[in-house]
This record gives structure tokens, sequence and C-alpha cells, in this order.
């Protein structure tokens, strides 16, 4: 019985091992609310939480890394080094409130699609524009997004569109900088005319 059991049971744990590692598995709280996830790069991903926590349906958001070759990268490894990665944002979403459409729509109008060099006055290739997709319907969403936007900007969108590997927590400063450091994330965001710039861009 205990054989038949561990057969059962072992396969079962990779297999949600491997949905977690994508990004796939729902995560079901008080089995009413099933959440999902959804990842983007714009830039500084602080300004990225700010961005996204204010939408309803978004339960969190997490700065990290992603798209790149080192494993657990430190900022200073993102930063400074080529490890690939960009700073990016995981999105824990209700779908019952918000869809990755709408989840998408956000993250264009506060990034700057034209620029290949980074966002803002962050240059790097860290602080470029990336959408993660985890399927093919996410791709197809995307690819058709991409359209629109260049249709109704009259431009070629250079924003990256990667398909998502891993997301690894940024550090623990990092998490909610613009709630805790309020005074200095203005200063910095008014410093790069993040509001400015996205205001010729979307209006």
């Amino acid at each position: 019985m205990k054989k038949i059991l561990l057969v059962f049971f072992i396969p079962m744990c990779l297999f949600f091992e491997k949905q977690a590692l994508s990004g796939e598995l729902k995560v079901s709280i008080g089995n009413s609310n099933i959440y999902k996830k959804a990842y983007f790069a714009g830039g500084c991903f602080w300004c990225m939480e700010e961005s996204f926590d204010k939408i309803n349906g978004v339960v969190k958001s997490t700065s990290g890394y992603s798209g790149g070759h080192l494993k657990n990268p430190t900022y200073k490894d993102v930063i400074y080094k080529d490890t690939g990665h960009v700073e990016a944002i995981e999105i824990v979403y209700d779908p019952k409130k918000t869809s990755y459409q709408k989840l998408l729509n956000v993250f264009w109008k506060n990034i700057d699609p034209f620029d290949k060099y980074g966002q803002f006055c962050d240059k790097g290739k860290s602080y470029r524009s990336v959408v993660f997709y985890e399927n093919k319907k996410q791709k197809n969403i995307i690819d058709g997004s991409i359209k629109n936007v260049e249709k109704k900007l009259n431009g070629e969108v250079v924003t990256l569109v990667w398909k998502f590997e891993k997301f690894y927590e940024a550090e623990d400063y990092h998490q909610d900088y613009y709630q805790k450091n309020f005074l200095r994330y203005l200063t910095y965001k008014k410093a790069c005319q993040r509001e400015e710039v996205l205001e010729k861009i979307w209006n």
C-alpha cells in the first residue's frame, strides 16, 4: 500500500512544483478566491509597484528580477553585471475582478514603449521594458496589444516579449519602497520626469 501511495504522490509533487515554478499554479485562498500571476518589467520596479497596486483586483505586487541566466541574483548583480535580468514585478491578481488584458493595458500606460535603452532616467539592459508570457494565449494577447499600441501612437513598439522562466524576489528594502520611503521616492520620480514623459506619450 505504501509503495502504491509513493508511486502516486511523488509524480504529483513534481507536477505541482513545475506548475509553481512556471507561475501557472493557481492559488486558492479560503476556498473562494483563485488568484493568478502576471509578470512585467517597466524600468524601476518601485514605480511599477505603485502603478499596479492602485488597480482593483490586484492582490499583491512584488519587486524582483527575471529574464536572465544568473540564479538568485542580487540588486548589484543585476545593475552592475551582465546577468540578462531586468527589474521586474510579479503581480498576483483576482481574475474575477480584473483580467490579464486589463493589466497589460495598465502596463503600457506606465512605460515608454519606444525606448529601447531603458525607461525614463534609468538606462541600461536591466531597465528595459519587457512583457513576459507564460502560455500561447498570453502571447497572442500581447501580440494583439502591441499592434493596437503601434496603431494608436503611430510608432514601432520596442518593448521586448520574453517567455517567462523564473522570478527572483528582490531584497526586502525594495519591497513597497514607494510607501516606506515616500519622500525619497517622490524626489526620484520627479527627477526622472516619469509623469511628464507619460503625459506626452499617452495624452
